[in-house]
């Protein structure tokens, strides 16, 4: 039996591969996604979105929030 955190990776790897393969990614899937993913995932989401903005002549502004918002979640310094 799988635990809630095995869930929700797998739901958020789901989610995570639909993005990536989506040149214009649901909303809806971006917005259940970073309300569910698990720190060890959101290195890998902030290059999917990188991706996506370096890939788009001109990027929407919405993407470049979406984008601005995750990298300022992220810790300042290691540890």
């Amino acid at each position: 039996m799988a635990t809630r955190m095995e869930a929700q990776a797998l739901v958020s790897q789901l989610l995570l591969d639909h993005i990536r393969d989506d040149p214009y990614p649901s909303v809806t899937q971006m917005n259940i996604l970073e309300q569910t993913i698990p720190h060890s995932m959101v290195d890998e989401y902030l290059d999917i979105l990188a991706d996506k903005v370096t890939a788009s002549r001109f990027p929407s502004i919405p993407m470049l929030r979406r984008l601005q918002r995750i990298a300022e979640s992220l810790p300042v310094y290691e540890r």
